[in-house]
């Protein structure tokens, strides 16, 4: 298991720390984060970029499955997602919040929501992610 100060540790020097997004909440099953949107994370007409969402929705899946699973012997590969980005918002920050739905032996499959602090829903994502023994 690992937890939340450890997967922010992690992150330093990634894609996850140039994106600002940071861990809020893990707990079993269910993980948080949040991301700015700001000209690291915007589209040029100022809204959050597509590629922006789909990178915290793995991240935070991606993290979800490193929670649950024994570090030392196992880590975790992305091998599948897809979105649907059903809203915008004019805030300044998103909040993601995954949530797995089916935590086999080697795959986990989590459903991710995007929304911003008044709870409009921005993105709704579907992460697959093999469970990987260490060699």
């Amino acid at each position: 298991m690992i937890d939340i100060n450890e997967l922010n540790r992690l992150t330093k020097n990634t894609l996850v720390a140039h994106l600002g997004i940071v861990f809020t909440a893990v707990e079993n099953g269910c993980i948080r984060a949040t991301m700015p949107v700001d000209h690291r994370t915007q589209q040029p007409q100022q809204r959050l970029h597509g590629g922006a969402s789909m990178a915290l929705a793995e991240s935070l899946g991606g993290a979800g499955s490193m929670s649950l699973i024994d570090n030392t012997k196992f880590t975790v590969l992305g091998i599948d997602i897809n979105g649907s980005h059903v809203g915008y918002t004019t805030e300044n920050e998103v909040i993601a919040e995954a949530r797995i739905l089916f935590q086999g032996k080697s795959t986990h499959v989590w459903d991710i929501r995007i929304s911003d602090k008044h709870k409009q829903l921005i993105s709704v994502c579907r992460l697959t992610n093999r469970i990987i023994p260490l060699k």
